[in-house]
């Protein structure tokens, strides 16, 4: 599907609030209002619109401990590998993982209670991965910029 700038219109504005009403977001777009609807259907059906969402306030929801978890594994064999994706996939403290390159091989944000809450997720969890070598944490001290709205290089 090749999108054009009205398509980039609804996509961003979706982002910033997925409740906006058809008869606005076709306003905003320039399109008529079933024209804009077929336009949305057809961005969900190819995809590029992946699903909808509420974007929650964590420490209002008593998730007061913030960090990003660096993973180095002993070595690469794949079983542990396939092991250690599944078991992170199902970890409900664990909100995104990244394989990456450089000197750890994954990248975790974690969000937990408190510190407490924190050592039992690397106790009773991440330390019991097998192939897990080495485990850094930074500590998230403030929330600079997360938006999570992604736009073209160029709108």
């Amino acid at each position: 599907m090749k999108l054009e700038k009205r398509d980039f219109l609804i996509l961003e504005t979706l982002q910033q609030d997925c409740r906006t009403p058809n008869a606005d977001l076709a306003q905003k777009a320039g399109m008529s209002p079933s024209s804009c609807w077929r336009r949305v259907r057809a961005l969900e059906d190819a995809g590029v619109i992946a699903r909808y969402g509420a974007i929650v306030d964590p420490a209002k929801m008593g998730l007061g401990f913030h960090a990003i978890v660096h993973i180095q594994l002993t070595r690469h064999n794949p079983e542990h590998i396939n092991d250690f994706i599944a078991a992170i996939r199902a970890c409900p403290e664990v909100l995104e993982c990244y394989a990456t390159t450089g000197q750890s091989d994954y990248h975790l944000r974690v969000l937990c209670a408190d510190m407490a809450a924190y050592n039992r997720f690397l106790e009773d969890f991440l330390f019991r991965q097998p192939g897990v070598q080495s485990v850094q944490t930074n500590v998230v001290l403030q929330d600079i910029k997360s938006s999570g709205i992604i736009r073209p290089p160029e709108i």
